[in-house]
């Protein structure tokens, strides 16, 4: 009896510290946002989030208000959706709300990536050189050189350049502006190497092309990795796709290429520095591989299906490329030089830049989170007030809070080109909710300190992408009166949604 005792309490404290560890005995405090922890222990409510983020999220925001926290998979986490209120979100001090916790345990999960803590100094320094300015012009060149070379070879004899191509259209544009991306950043194939300069860039779109179909693998295990939910089979894909990346992109073979981006060098070099292993710098280099050329494609694909669902849409945005391209002293004609598309054009398209924001805030849905490191106050813009707790999570869904918002974007789910122009042709910034301007009316890059550091290059990818197609070529839906795709709602919260199929078109060249 004087064993049973012990070993009774021992039991008793495993089954009270299980319980607890699950959530079971939290409960909501006096002055803290509704609690909505779920039916399930531990897990909560992540079945229903991972179905359809935006339908649960909807629905608790109808139940609850616009500030809540729900248990998902262990983690307690405040959803803000108050757009007035977002820049308590975003302006918090870094001691209080961290993204880079929450950012270095995803990396870790997904990529096999070990983060050290000065990985985020070196990207805000490397791309505030290599991805803006200067640095961003000299990337935008690249990445024309690159975009030509893709787009307009094996387009066949002068005698048949107008009869049309067929394909499906998030799989072209997707293809394309990855790889060119990725020959942008990472370099091209030498002469040297290859022999001569023809057998170097037909190495280019060989190996790219390759390097493109192993991504989507990846890329379409990405949101159950994210999750950890993937069987063993998937893990084990994971694996070897993980492993083929690291081969490609090793750093010999970077070393081994003509035009390696600034911004990669830099990085590489600075890690070095930190004398991390060249195993982890090679994994790091898929990580930033995904960050940058991720969405861009699928971006693309939108933009474009769009302009072809809106002829107005389409023929304003020819005729302003067209405008730019004839006030450069250029034309496209059969046999001549290649469009020199340079930085300066592009600034000087407005209508075509809101319809990139507009195609951004219709299919672009991060999901903004923080780790909360010290017990806080949330204060909100009508001067409410919550307490947040310590170890709990907090995030934004601009999505729901603004992009689709009716108030702010009226008829929100409909495409307009020129949502963001003013009357005279500018850019507009002007947006309101309640007779109350709204800051935060689009927010497809994130914020504050986990804002995306390479959305000028990624913007400049997807607008040179456009330019190129609006000025080269003809293109058509195959079946005008299909209906657009859904979004992929296994994507919510990682950036530009996917299509749930694909959607087939035709091409030629105009000339």
């Amino acid at each position: 009896m004087g064993l049973l005792l012990p070993v009774l309490l021992a039991l008793l404290a495993c089954l009270f510290g299980g319980l607890y560890f699950l959530g079971v005995f939290r409960q909501r405090r006096p002055g803290e946002p509704p609690l909505d922890k779920g039916w399930i222990p531990w897990l909560g409510h992540v079945l229903e989030f991972r179905k359809d983020t935006l339908k649960f999220l909807q629905k608790m925001r109808q139940k609850h208000g616009d500030v809540f926290t729900i248990q998902l998979g262990g983690h307690y986490i405040t959803f803000l959706q108050d757009p007035f209120s977002f820049g308590a979100f975003v302006k918090e001090r870094r001691d209080k709300l961290n993204f880079i916790d929450f950012a270095e345990q995803l990396v870790k999960r997904v990529f096999g990536y070990h983060p050290i803590s000065s990985d985020h100094s070196i990207l805000e320094a490397t791309s505030q050189k290599h991805l803006k300015g200067y640095g961003l012009q000299v990337m935008t060149e690249s990445m024309m050189r690159n975009l030509q070379n893709l787009m307009l070879h094996n387009l066949g004899s002068a005698a048949n350049q107008k009869t049309w191509t067929e394909d499906g259209l998030f799989n072209y544009c997707y293809n394309i502006v990855f790889r060119a991306g990725y020959l942008a950043l990472y370099g091209n194939a030498t002469s040297e190497t290859e022999g001569d300069k023809e057998k170097a860039i037909n190495k280019d779109r060989a190996e790219s092309d390759i390097l493109f179909k192993e991504f989507r693998k990846y890329d379409q295990l990405f949101p159950n990795l994210a999750y950890n939910v993937l069987p063993p089979s998937g893990r084990r894909e994971a694996s070897r796709l993980m492993d083929f990346f690291q081969t490609k992109m090793s750093l010999e073979k970077i070393g081994d290429k003509n035009n390696v981006s600034g911004w990669i060098w830099d990085m590489i070099t600075a890690k070095r520095e930190e004398d991390m292993s060249e195993s982890m710098i090679e994994r790091y280099m898929f990580v930033l591989l995904w960050a940058s050329q991720g969405n861009t494609g699928p971006s693309s694909f939108w933009l474009l299906l769009y302009l072809m669902k809106d002829p107005v849409a389409l023929e304003a945005l020819r005729k302003e490329v067209d405008k730019v391209l004839k006030e450069s002293g250029q034309e496209v004609r059969p046999g001549g030089p290649p469009v020199d598309l340079t930085y300066e054009m592009l600034m000087k398209t407005p209508a075509l830049d809101s319809a990139v924001e507009e195609t951004l805030r219709l299919v672009a849905a991060p999901l903004l989170t923080r780790s909360v490191l010290q017990d806080m106050t949330l204060n909100m813009a009508d001067g409410r007030q919550f307490f947040i707790r310590k170890g709990d999570r907090m995030a934004v869904f601009p999505y729901i809070a603004v992009h689709i918002d009716p108030e702010i974007h009226p008829d929100p789910h409909t495409f307009k080109y020129d949502r963001f122009l003013t009357p005279e042709g500018t850019r507009k910034t002007d947006f309101y909710k309640g007779g109350k301007r709204v800051k935060y009316y689009t927010m497809p890059w994130g914020s504050g300190v986990s804002m995306c550091p390479g959305r000028f290059f990624a913007t400049n990818e997807l607008k040179q992408f456009i330019f190129l197609m609006l000025v080269y070529f003809d293109f058509e839906l195959i079946n005008p009166d299909e209906e657009i795709p859904r979004i992929d709602y296994r994507r919510w919260g990682f950036g530009t949604m996917q299509p749930d199929r694909e959607v087939k078109f035709r091409y030629r060249l105009r000339y």
